[in-house]
């Protein structure tokens, strides 16, 4: 069931890409995706490496998505762990990579600071959004520009 769910969503993924998603290797339930920095986001010019891994119970237990790229982000820790309610609770089998994907560069432009994984960070988006974002700008030239 898994396996054939996941390969209906790679050929989708192929014909309709939204950031470049394959998977590493011969391992179907072990992806690797890019992430372009939202153009309206500090992390604009950014591409950011994302790994996914499928539950063989998949699309009845969510994937586990994390980043390998280093991001300032208040919902996103220095592991690359995401704080995102569709990665959790609010998970459905109707939901697909693509779709997750997209509210993930949604995250990055919309950060969610009321349910932050790094609290320090939530706090500086909330009283120095300034600050914040010269901060989120330089670790993506450091981190995930080239």
């Amino acid at each position: 069931m898994a396996s054939k769910r996941i390969l209906k969503e790679l050929k989708d993924l192929q014909k309709d890409p939204p950031t470049s998603c394959s998977p590493v290797a011969e391992d179907m339930f072990h992806w690797q995706a890019t992430i372009m920095g939202p153009a309206d986001s500090p992390f604009a010019g950014g591409v950011f490496l994302v790994t996914i891994h499928f539950p063989l119970d998949y699309p009845f237990k969510p994937p586990k998505v994390s980043f390998r790229t280093k991001v300032f982000h208040p919902n996103i820790n220095s592991n690359g762990s995401i704080c995102l309610d569709i990665l959790k609770e609010q998970w459905s089998p109707a939901l697909t990579i693509s779709k997750v994907l997209l509210s993930i560069c949604s995250l990055l432009t919309d950060p969610n600071p009321d349910d932050p994984l790094v609290p320090e960070i939530a706090h500086m988006y909330k009283t120095d959004r300034a600050k914040y974002e010269s901060t989120a700008r330089s670790w993506t030239q450091k981190y995930a520009m080239g």
